[in-house]
């Protein structure tokens, strides 16, 4: 069954690749690249990278690796990737700079690319992830990111999926005004830390898939040895009663499950 088809089946195999990140843009690029293409050869539908897949993620590298959507390179690679594999790409996220009344800004920005390797969506994380556990985590996005101030859905066939970022996963209302808004999916690209992963990441995906009856699946980048900000990895897709249908450890891994609807 051609990818059309199954589509209007309203059945689509996803693929999560949960990626290792290094400290090269170009590198990450390229990685990035071959794992999507890698995907198609399982057949993927849908191929989401996670948050911040072309840089580490860390305020100090938002600004340095921050592009113009969907001009920069990075999108330019994954509307290539999208294309030449012929399926729908979710960019996992990237920084974004826009110039906003002459005053340049940076977001948290996640884009979603056609088979014909066109923008149909980009969602800007509209909860900074700002944090202060003593003696184990302080991080603040709102140093150098802004705010999305909106929501996120698009279309893949009969499927209307929502879109949101990391701590958005946090924020139940958010759920569930796009299961009110028809969504049938929500996507999270993430990178939950080794303070808050373990404690919540699970725990909050299965919330969210059981509160708004959808799926929901949430791709971390890989746990990178050295890193200054360790991810918790463990990418995952629920189903909507709360069934893990499939699972990453903290390495580098693609993982696969079919879902679909009445």
């Amino acid at each position: 069954m051609n990818t059309a088809s199954k589509i209007m089946a309203r059945t689509l195999k996803l693929a999560l690749i949960q990626m290792e990140v290094s400290a090269v843009k170009a590198e990450n690029l390229m990685r990035a690249m071959s794992l999507v293409g890698e995907a198609k050869k399982q057949n993927a539908d849908v191929v989401v990278l996670p948050e911040c897949f072309n840089s580490p993620y860390g305020t100090k590298h938002f600004e340095p690796n921050a592009e113009e959507v969907p001009t920069g390179q990075s999108c330019t690679s994954l509307s290539d990737a999208a294309k030449t594999n012929k399926l729908h790409l979710i960019g996992g996220s990237i920084p974004e700079r826009l110039v906003d009344n002459g005053t340049a800004k940076l977001f948290n920005t996640s884009t979603v690319w056609s088979p014909e390797g066109t923008l149909m969506a980009k969602h800007q994380k509209v909860h900074l992830f700002d944090i202060d556990i003593p003696g184990k985590i302080t991080f603040k996005e709102s140093e150098t990111l802004s705010p999305g101030r909106g929501l996120t859905t698009f279309d893949i066939g009969s499927w209307k999926v929502g879109l949101g970022i990391c701590y958005d996963l946090r924020f139940n209302e958010m759920a569930t005004i796009y299961r009110k808004m028809g969504c049938s999916l929500l996507l999270y690209p993430g990178a939950f830390n080794m303070t808050t992963g373990p404690l919540h990441w699970e725990l909050l995906i299965r919330a969210r898939a059981v509160d708004t009856q959808c799926y929901v699946a949430a791709i971390a980048p890989a746990r990178t040895k050295g890193a200054g900000y360790q991810s918790y990895g463990n990418s995952m897709l629920v189903d909507p009663w709360g069934k893990i249908l499939c699972r990453a450890d903290a390495d580098e891994e693609i993982i696969y499950a079919d879902i679909g609807r009445n």
